[in-house]
C-alpha cells in the first residue's frame, strides 16, 4: 500500500471514529439544550456561529470560499435538507421525547438512504435483503413508539406526533446526503460544510423569528454551554467528517453510524438524564439494529448481484 494510500485509508477511519463518537453524544447536548432554548433558535444560534467561523477558518487558512451561484444553491439545498429538516425536526422532537429514544427512531437513516438513492433517483431494484430490511426498519419503529399510541389521550398524543416527525426529518437528512454525494463539486468538505451550515443557520433563524421563540428563550449556563458542545462537536467536527465520508466512502458504509450513534445516546441519556430503558427500547433497538445491517449489506452486495446478472 503506497504513503498516500495509508494515509487516507487513516483519515477515513479517524473520520468514522469522530462521527461515531460525537455524534452520538450530541443526542444529549440538544435534550440539554432545548430544556433553556427553543429549538429553531437554537439551532439557528448554533449555526450561525459554527457555519461563519468554519468559513472564516477557510479564509485564513488559503481555501478558496468563493464559489459560483449553481454551488452555492446546492450547499443550501444541502444544508437545510440537512439541518433544518433533520437537526431541527431532532431538537423539536426531544422537547417531548427521551434523546435515547430519538437516537433510535432516527436509526432509520440508512433505510430511507436505499429507499432514496435506489427507488426515488435510481430507479434500481431494491434486492430481497434490502426489502426485508425496510420491513424489519418499519416494524422496529413501531414497537419503539407503542408505548406512545397505547397510552392514547393527552400524555401520549404529543410524543407520538414527536416519534412520526423524526421518522420524517430522517427521510429529508437522507435525501440531503444523496444529494450532496450525487453533486460532488470536488472542493474542500470545509467549504462546502461552511456553506450549508450557514445556510441551515438562516433557515433556523427564519422559522425561529416567524414562531415567537426569540420572545420565549431563556439564556441559562447549561443552555450555552450545551449549544457550545454542538457548535465544536456536532458541527466543525461531526459534520465535517460526515461530509468528508460522503466524499471518499461508500454511502452504505458511511451511513453505519446509525448502529453506533443511539447505544451512546441511550447510554448517556441513561447516565446524565436517567431516562428510562425499557422493554420496548430493547425490543426496538434490537430490531432496528438488524434492520439497518440488512440494508446495508444489502444496498453494496445487491447492485453487486445485479450487474453480474445483468453481464451474463
Amino acid at each position: 500500500m503506497k504513503q498516500a494510500e495509508r494515509q487516507n485509508r487513516y483519515t477515513i477511519l479517524l473520520a468514522f471514529g469522530l462521527v461515531y463518537l460525537f455524534w452520538g453524544s450530541t443526542y444529549l447536548a440538544i435534550d440539554i439544550a432545548v430544556m433553556h432554548i427553543p429549538p429553531a433558535l437554537a439551532c439557528a444560534v448554533r449555526f450561525l456561529i459554527a457555519g461563519p467561523l468554519m468559513l472564516a477558518y477557510c479564509v485564513v487558512s488559503g481555501r478558496r470560499v468563493r464559489v459560483s451561484g449553481a454551488a452555492l444553491t446546492r450547499f443550501a439545498i444541502v444544508g437545510v435538507l440537512l439541518l433544518t429538516g433533520g437537526n431541527l425536526t431532532l431538537a423539536w422532537a426531544e422537547q417531548y421525547v427521551a434523546s435515547g429514544l430519538a437516537a433510535l427512531i432516527v436509526a432509520v437513516i440508512p433505510i430511507w438512504m436505499l429507499v432514496v438513492d435506489s427507488w426515488i433517483l435510481r430507479g434500481d431494484r431494491v434486492p430481497a435483503r434490502g426489502l426485508a430490511g425496510i420491513g424489519l426498519g418499519v416494524a422496529g419503529v413501531a414497537v419503539l413508539v407503542w408505548p406512545e399510541f397505547s397510552g392514547g389521550g393527552k400524555l401520549g398524543l404529543m410524543p407520538l406526533i414527536a416519534s412520526l416527525s423524526l421518522v420524517l426529518g430522517s427521510l429529508s437528512w437522507s435525501v440531503g446526503s444523496v444529494l450532496s454525494r450525487r453533486w460532488d463539486h470536488g472542493g474542500d468538505p470545509f467549504v462546502a460544510g461552511g456553506w450549508e451550515i450557514t445556510a441551515a443557520g438562516i433557515a433556523n433563524l427564519l422559522i425561529a423569528v416567524a414562531t415567537g421563540e426569540p420572545r420565549r428563550v431563556r439564556w441559562t449556563a447549561h443552555g450555552i454551554e450545551a449549544i457550545l458542545y454542538l457548535v465544536v462537536f456536532g458541527s466543525w467536527v461531526g459534520y465535517t467528517a460526515y461530509i468528508y465520508l460522503l466524499k471518499h466512502a461508500p454511502t452504505s458504509k458511511v451511513s453505519t453510524y446509525a448502529y453506533v450513534n443511539p447505544v451512546i445516546a441511550v447510554f448517556l441519556g441513561w447516565l446524565v438524564l436517567h431516562e428510562s430503558v425499557n422493554r420496548f427500547i430493547v425490543g426496538g433497538t434490537v430490531i432496528i439494529v438488524a434492520a439497518v445491517v440488512l440494508v446495508t449489506t444489502a444496498k453494496v452486495g445487491g447492485r453487486e448481484e445485479l450487474a453480474a446478472v445483468e453481464a451474463t
